[in-house]
């Protein structure tokens, strides 16, 4: 099987700027999206992960800069690559009146090829709303046809801008299970999120963007990786400890109090497996209660903290 990195991608962005007026909302950007990958836009709000993903799908003009999407030129050929995409709609763009056949109906009467009404419904658990409005949905249920509505021409390229904000924990996941079967598919996919969870969860490599700029790019793996501290030691050790001899200790890079209670630190860690057992040894030889001992790998929020130097906003 040939090797992904050796194929043509299936989005090439170079130099992607894009301006409103004084704001520049996407600063100078070249990244890759490869052929059959999910590929993650993380970032807050603002951080110009939507306006990106329309200069791709050519629903804004860039400023500045080329991106080519499955070999064809966003602007020049914009035509054709709509036909070859799935772009996800919000739900407000749809027909008030019409049922959910109705409405897969006329979407696929804007394309050569489409999946017929009810495979699509099926295959979105979404059967036994076939003749419902999509007023009358519930939130899962609407995010659900929204990407029944994405895949109706049988695209080779899925976009999905935030695909399950504002759904609960189970709908969410449900929503994560169908992005795994759509990609399974083989299709490529390229979703925005300001989820850290999420990108962690589906994507095969992750844009961290900020402030209309690329801060990093690569799998989450080795973001997490990448990091001074990749590991977290927490413990209770009881009241007057010293900062500064845990400190100290193999591998640990900074202490910090952690939680509410008194006594319980935070080791930050370049290497666990060193700073668990000096931490234990510290312990014993002081005659300390260790209780509560636990290591938390990092998140793609530290990498974000680290990079930022601020929290992932909203």
């Amino acid at each position: 099987m040939e090797n992904r990195a050796d194929q043509a991608p299936a989005i090439a962005v170079r130099h992607l700027v894009k301006k409103f007026g004084d704001l520049t909302a996407v600063d100078g950007i070249s990244f890759d999206v490869r052929s059959g990958e999910v590929f993650g836009i993380l970032g807050p709000n603002g951080a110009g992960k939507t306006t990106t993903l329309e200069c791709i799908e050519g629903l804004q003009q860039p400023t500045a800069g080329s991106i080519e999407v499955l070999g064809l030129d966003s602007q020049r050929d914009a035509w054709e690559i709509k036909e070859r995409i799935g772009v996800q709609l919000q739900t407000s763009a749809f027909f008030d009146y019409l049922n959910l056949t109705e409405i897969l109906k006329l979407f696929a009467s804007f394309y050569p090829r489409s999946i017929p009404a009810g495979d699509l419904l099926a295959r979105l658990e979404l059967q036994d709303k076939a003749k419902t409005q999509v007023k009358h949905l519930s939130g899962g249920q609407k995010q659900r046809f929204s990407v029944a509505v994405t895949l109706v021409s049988d695209p080779e390229l899925l976009f999905l801008d935030e695909p399950t904000t504002g759904l609960d924990p189970q709908a969410r996941r449900h929503m994560w299970g169908l992005v795994q079967a759509m990609h399974e598919e083989g299709r490529t996919i390229v979703l925005t999120t300001h989820s850290m969870e999420e990108a962690q969860f589906l994507c095969e490599r992750v844009a961290i963007m900020d402030l209309g700029k690329i801060a990093a790019l690569d799998t989450p793996a080795n973001l997490v990786r990448a990091l001074d501290a990749p590991y977290e030691v927490r413990a209770s050790v009881g009241d007057g400890a010293s900062h500064e001899q845990l400190g100290a200790l193999p591998g640990v890079i900074d202490v910090r109090p952690a939680g509410s209670e008194s006594g319980v630190v935070a080791l930050r860690s370049s290497d666990a497996t060193a700073t668990v057992p000096a931490l234990v040894s510290w312990a014993e030889d002081r005659g300390q209660r260790l209780a509560d001992l636990e290591v938390r790998p990092a998140t793609l929020e530290d990498v974000f903290l680290a990079l930022t130097g601020r929290e992932l906003r909203e």
